[in-house]
C-alpha cells in the first residue's frame, strides 16, 4: 500500500497544493477498511497544511487507483496525516546535542 501510494503521488497526482511529499508509513485497521497514510514534507506549516488538504481532497481518486492496483476484497478509506515524528526526533537530537555541549563546557 505504501509503495503504490508513493508511486501514485509522484507520478499521477497533479494537485498544485501538494508539494514534494514522502510517504513515511501506513496504518491499516485490522479489517482493512481504513488506511491512515502518513507523509512528511520539508516546508512551512502553511505548505504542509495545504499538502494535507490537497491529499485528502484527492483521496477518492487515490482510492480508485488503489482499487485497480491492489487485489483486496474491499479498498480502504484513505486519510492523510502529516507525520511529525521526523521533526520531533530532530528536536530531541538538538536537545541532546545541547546537553552534551553544556557538559563539555563545564569540564574546561
Amino acid at each position: 500500500m505504501q509503495e503504490v501510494a508513493s508511486i501514485l503521488l509522484h507520478g499521477e497526482l497533479k494537485d498544485p497544493r501538494v508539494g514534494f511529499v514522502t510517504i513515511t508509513h501506513v496504518k491499516m485497521t485490522p479489517d482493512l477498511r481504513d488506511a491512515k497514510i502518513y507523509f512528511s514534507q520539508i516546508g512551512t506549516e502553511k505548505e504542509k497544511k495545504e499538502s494535507c488538504e490537497g491529499l485528502n481532497s484527492a483521496s477518492g481518486y487515490i482510492r480508485r487507483v488503489l482499487a485497480k492496483q491492489l487485489r483486496l476484497r474491499s479498498i480502504p478509506k484513505v486519510t492523510f496525516f502529516y507525520d511529525e515524528t521526523l521533526e520531533y526526533s530532530d528536536h530531541i537530537g538538538q536537545v541532546l546535542h545541547g546537553i552534551k555541549d553544556d557538559d563539555t563546557d563545564g569540564e574546561e
